[in-house]
């Protein structure tokens, strides 16, 4: 590979991860301010204008804090276990359009750190990976409670990974592709794979829920049976890790799904800015457009958290393997026969 090349990627990766880093840092006050707003209260308002230096604030409380290690033979594992949370989120960022390309001094700049053809593929890989973080954080803290909901977070996890994984078959067979790049392209205008597959949209949207831990699916924390969850006997910034890692991997979350679902960085009349203003103008404001479209996921995700109450685990895992997979296959089965007619008759 040419060494501007790994230049031009090495730099565009650490952009990326700071990005990440950032949303997730101001994530966190999003979320308290939106639940303020819900529950008729101001939420932060000291640090900083209108809250503003809130994040920054809790980054350095946490630095702050005394570091605590529990009485425990596997030290090593402890710490591990939020390392191996926080570069699972960071690292599903790798494949994902941020746009199409740029024309800068005559170079083209594609806003992608790599286009591999099973792109589909990585980010379930390093999803599944990410479980691992949890369990064996939950683990090595020597805690039962931590132990015990660190099996429900890895059961609840690889549970709703088969759902999510077999929605997106449905729409693997639709575009025929496992490149996140191309399913963006083929999204153009306002053709974009929500009105093909609502089905298969609406079982990935749930398990997303699920696979980020947040309200209604967050039986790994609830405070009332489990403490605070497998990262009870954490401290300072390893804990700090494992919430990041929540608010990051609910950033990358939100990025799939505007950009499998709802046409990635496309909108609306895009074709006549890039004739009138140009390619860059057009790919700039498609940018805009992908996160405008990943904050609003964001949004619906903190709305969620402060309006429907935690399910049962019972419930939980019933409708992970009784509603959501059969729907699943269904999607599948509907969406090949739909394919067969189309491609017969039309």
């Amino acid at each position: 590979m040419d060494s501007a090349l790994i230049i031009e990627k090495g730099i565009f990766i650490v952009v990326i991860f700071a990005i990440t880093m950032l949303m997730a840092m101001y994530s966190t006050l999003a979320e308290r301010k939106i639940a303020a707003w819900l529950q008729d209260r101001i939420g932060p308002n000291r640090a900083g204008k209108g809250g503003i230096l809130q994040p920054l604030a809790d980054g350095l409380k946490l630095f702050a804090k005394e570091e605590f290690m529990p009485d425990t033979p596997n030290k090593f594992l402890f710490i591990l276990g939020p390392a191996i949370s926080m570069t699972m989120a960071l690292l599903t960022s790798a494949v994902l359009p941020w746009g199409d390309k740029l024309e800068i001094a005559g170079h083209t700049v594609i806003l992608q750190a790599t286009d591999i053809d099973v792109a589909m593929l990585y980010v379930f890989a390093v999803l599944s990976v990410g479980v691992y973080g949890i369990m064996i954080g939950g683990w090595a803290s020597n805690n039962k409670y931590s132990l015990m909901a660190a099996l429900r977070a890895s059961s609840q996890l690889i549970s709703y990974e088969v759902a999510m994984g077999l929605s997106i078959v449905a729409l693997i067979m639709m575009s025929g592709t496992m490149s996140l790049r191309e399913i963006a392209a083929q999204q153009e205008g306002m053709n974009w794979n929500v009105f093909y597959q609502p089905l298969g949209f609406i079982i990935f949207l749930v398990c997303s829920f699920a696979e980020t831990n947040r309200t209604p699916f967050d039986l790994a924390e609830c405070e009332a049976e489990l403490i605070g969850g497998h990262h009870t006997e954490y401290s300072s910034m390893k804990m700090g890790f494992y919430l990041f890692g929540e608010y990051a991997a609910m950033f990358i979350s939100s990025a799939i799904l505007a950009i499998l679902y709802f046409g990635a960085y496309n909108y609306p009349g895009m074709s006549w800015v890039a004739e009138n203003w140009g390619a860059n103008m057009a790919n700039i404001l498609g940018i805009v457009v992908l996160f405008i479209k990943i904050c609003f996921f964001i949004f619906f995700y903190m709305w969620v958290r402060w309006t429907i109450p935690r399910f049962r685990y019972d419930q939980l895992m019933n409708l992970g393997w009784k509603m959501l997979i059969p729907l699943a296959i269904a999607n599948i089965v509907l969406t090949g026969v739909i394919i067969i007619i189309a491609d017969k008759y039309l």
